[in-house]
């Protein structure tokens, strides 16, 4: 049981950071892209290749996330050429949002390891 608590306090900050990145219009304009990207290609890989409605977001997710297990792929041409340019998209929305979630990531801990270098600094005062 105690094995589980370290994994649990990440997530748990993770998610706290992810909140405060939605308190910023250019995260949540991010977000809104991603979901967009993988709403249409949902709906592409369901009426093309004829892949039910979780199949299709399944290998959506999938292939954004660079996963690629190869349980589902394009049969058609135009499945094929999309995907190329899905991916090439994609990655880029992908890249930018995990870059940007690092950089506050980041911020938070130097702000947190600043605070905590000054609170001796003002005490002595």
């Amino acid at each position: 049981m105690p094995a589980l608590i370290a994994p649990i306090i990440v997530l748990f900050g993770l998610v706290r950071d992810v909140y405060r990145l939605f308190s910023k219009q250019q995260y949540r304009a991010l977000l809104a892209w991603v979901a967009l990207l993988l709403f249409l290609g949902t709906v592409f890989y369901n009426y093309v290749e004829g892949w039910g409605w979780l199949d299709s977001l399944y290998f959506s997710v999938v292939t954004l996330a660079t996963v690629g297990y190869g349980d589902l792929s394009p049969a058609t041409e135009l499945g094929k050429a999309f995907a190329i340019i899905y991916i090439l998209l994609g990655l880029g929305l992908i890249a930018t949002f995990a870059s940007m979630l690092a950089k506050e990531r980041l911020e938070i801990a130097e702000n947190r390891f600043s605070d905590g270098d000054n609170e001796p600094a003002a005490q002595n005062q």
